[in-house]
């Protein structure tokens, strides 16, 4: 069975990485000042935020199912609870890069903790990381350094919610830089909700809706290679719409032909199009259309 190391606080994390722990809670290591390459060929379960600034290509590394190769100028997100796999590397790089770790009770009664769950790239797959250009990469490292400036003050009643305050700031530049990898990443963004359009349609027309009933939002997103909140946030800039009002709104439209079929009652069209009640079929009409699924074929 595969060996999992725990890294449940952020001091375990700077003690595998031979660093001193400065502030119980919170962490911010300059890779390239360490020399403990403690991770090429393990597994990690954390139990606490991180945060990878990559500026090096340090080899293959596996979140979850998928693998990514990182690039130098990326940043990579894990969140407690999230498993990672540093596959092994026969000449390893010397480190080279920055990380913040924080544990969730550093965040705890702070906007931020309040919040975190809305920083949906801290779920995103590594294939998914954010890729930096200069400019951003200095602004990264600017934040780091205020960080860092409060952790090396001596602890007081401010502490937490400076640091915190210095975290949350970081992140929400993280947001702006997101949201201008989805601009320029414009048409491969298009492909996708092609590919998304074309997977329902195939969907839509096969005996799954039966079977297996409406497409969940996981199921299509690992259908097209990416984390469901990705997915979810991309569609949603592209669309205007989440992935799962996307597929709603398409089974209403292939229910809106089938109602014409006067040998079918509505309940028949429901279970065909893969609702376990048909009450629930009829809401959704309703919801979506303004009118119960008799209504309309009467209308009509």
């Amino acid at each position: 069975m595969e060996k999992i190391t725990k890294i449940d606080t952020v001091n375990a994390y700077n003690n595998l990485r031979e660093v001193a722990t400065e502030h119980p809670l919170v962490s911010i290591i300059d890779l390239s000042k360490t020399t403990a390459q403690p991770f090429f060929g393990t597994t990690i379960n954390y139990g606490i935020f991180a945060v990878f600034l990559k500026e090096q290509n340090c080899g293959e590394l596996r979140y979850g199912r998928g693998r990514y190769d990182f690039q130098e100028g990326t940043l990579v997100f894990i969140a407690p609870g999230q498993v990672v796999s540093v596959l092994p590397n026969a000449n390893p790089p010397e480190p080279k890069g920055w990380a913040l770790l924080f544990d969730a009770e550093l965040i705890k009664g702070t906007n931020l903790g309040r919040n975190i769950k809305e920083y949906s790239f801290f779920s995103y797959d590594a294939n998914e990381a954010l890729h930096l250009s200069e400019k951003e990469r200095q602004i990264v490292l600017d934040c780091f350094e205020k960080i860092q400036y409060e952790i090396e003050q001596a602890i007081d009643k401010h502490s937490k919610m400076l640091i915190a305050s210095n975290i949350e700031l970081f992140l929400n530049y993280c947001i702006r830089f997101y949201d201008r990898q989805f601009i320029t990443r414009d048409n491969s963004n298009k492909g996708i909700v092609e590919k998304f359009e074309t997977l329902l349609n195939k969907y839509l027309a096969s005996e799954k809706l039966q079977d297996m009933g409406l497409p969940s939002v996981s199921y299509c997103a690992e259908q097209l290679n990416l984390s469901a909140n990705y997915f979810g946030d991309l569609l949603k800039k592209e669309t205007g719409v989440s992935p799962h009002e996307y597929i709603q709104s398409k089974v209403i439209d292939v229910a809106k032909e089938r109602i014409f079929d006067l040998d079918k009652s509505i309940s028949e069209i429901a279970y065909e199009l893969g609702f376990k009640y048909p009450q629930h079929f009829t809401r959704l009409f309703r919801q979506k259309t303004g009118m119960s699924p008799l209504e309309y074929r009467s209308l009509n």
